[in-house]
């Protein structure tokens, strides 16, 4: 391999963020049309719909126009108990459940995957004698296991903990459950086949909304080329009504502190790592301050001011960007 190709080469992380993952799609169009090729690619929630899509191979103006038609009200599929006028979707929550189903978001992942020939683990596959075996996918998607009580990262975990050949598993299920955000789309369940135990699978943000330490290599060799992340999500304490806009309301202290608390869960994490110089030197941050995480019904002038919003952040990030001052300064 030359000098060439490792630089023009990347690994992508994409944090979640909701609608705001308009913002992780000009990102990837800027890094793709700047002559990166992405190895890998690792999300959560909106991060795991687009990098889904990433790995797949589209990229460039057929992503761009993708994320720019799309009419994302449609996400919004209430359950027919959320269908009943005021009192529905209060019971829906009661009862634990989303108010939303997901089911046109997940059907709309599994058509674009199919369109590009993308269907289970197996078909996103690759050869590298550099990863563990469990590790050699394009696309690994965070997820949170409620029942267990863990993080797991799929397909990478579907033999060790769920008993399941990773590559006989749908691209599109995965991603799917780790979208689903708590209360707003309903949870996946996963049966282990050796236990029979069903887990509850939930939004991986909840646990790494930016799994930026999630393609790193674990032998203590050198990274052969760079690992980029993108980043949606306010620094706290301002924004955090961005966080976890279903709680947008007047609060006393009690309920405000609640609210901070979820919040801290949420990006706690990851704002801890994104202080570390050597994650910082390697973020892209795209404002995505005008839209909230659940703001399905997003208009087309702000759906492109997003998308700009990425694009420039990634065309700003690389204006600055050089692999071998990195290496020197923190590998």
């Amino acid at each position: 391999m030359t000098e060439a190709d490792q630089v023009l080469r990347a690994d992508l992380v994409l944090e979640g963020g909701g609608v705001k993952g308009i913002g992780l799609v000009g990102a990837a169009v800027a890094l793709t049309e700047a002559g990166y090729t992405l190895n890998r690619v690792s999300g959560t929630s909106a991060g795991a719909v687009v990098g889904s899509i990433v790995a797949a191979g589209l990229t460039g103006q057929a992503l761009k126009e993708v994320a720019l038609s799309m009419d994302y009200r449609k996400f919004l599929d209430p359950t027919p108990l959320g269908r009943i006028p005021f009192a529905g979707p209060g019971l829906e929550l009661l009862l634990g459940n989303g108010v939303f189903k997901g089911d046109y978001a997940h059907d709309w992942v599994r058509s674009q995957l199919a369109d590009l020939n993308i269907h289970t683990f197996g078909d996103l596959k690759i050869k590298d004698e550099d990863l563990p075996p469990e590790r050699r996918y394009k696309l690994v998607v965070t997820v949170s296991d409620v029942t267990l009580g863990q993080l797991v990262r799929l397909p990478w975990d579907y033999r060790s903990v769920y008993g399941l050949d990773p590559d006989e598993q749908s691209v599109a299920d995965a991603v799917r459950a780790s979208m689903s955000i708590p209360f707003f789309f309903r949870s996946v369940p996963l049966e282990n086949t050796t236990t029979k135990v069903t887990s509850t699978l939930l939004d991986g943000g909840l646990l790494s909304n930016f799994p930026i330490d999630s393609l790193d290599r674990t032998d203590g060799k050198p990274p052969r080329w760079p690992t980029f992340g993108v980043t949606l999500l306010p620094n706290l304490p301002a924004g955090d009504d961005k966080v976890i806009p279903l709680l947008r309301l007047p609060q006393p202290g009690a309920l405000h502190l609640l609210e901070q608390m979820i919040s801290t869960i949420l990006v706690g994490r990851d704002q801890t790592y994104l202080n570390q110089p050597w994650v910082a030197a390697r973020a892209i941050r795209v404002d995505s301050t005008e839209v909230g995480v659940v703001d399905f019904e997003i208009t087309p002038a702000e759906t492109r001011a997003l998308y700009t919003n990425g694009y420039q952040a990634a065309l700003t990030f690389l204006s600055t960007w050089n692999w071998q001052d990195y290496l020197k300064r923190f590998r």
